[in-house]
């Protein structure tokens, strides 16, 4: 059965998940940053040297790594649901 484009509207899902997805990717990079500043310092110069040092940077350097995979993660998965959201629902009986 085909709905009638008179008894279509804009999916509020859809608006919801746009309002979400922009939230979230205003806090991703607020959240991909995060790391940034300590990483410089303890790649970029030496701030504290020998073996305790180097393993402290290489696991700094994963955990950075780590956070940014998962906020795309989150990105991703939300931008999908997004675009498999359909644009027009059916009115709701209860709208007329």
């Amino acid at each position: 059965m085909t709905a009638n484009l008179d008894d279509m509207v804009p999916n509020p899902r859809k608006q919801e998940l746009l309002r979400a997805l922009e939230k979230v990717r205003m806090h991703a990079r607020q959240l991909e940053a995060a790391l940034d500043p300590p990483h410089a310092t303890f790649t970029g110069k030496a701030v504290w040297v020998g073996p305790q040092a180097r393993a402290f940077a290489d696991e700094l350097t994963q955990r950075r790594a780590r956070l940014r995979s998962l906020i795309q993660r989150i990105v991703s998965d939300l931008e999908a649901e997004f675009m498999a959201a359909p644009e027009h629902v059916r009115r709701s009986p209860a709208a007329h």
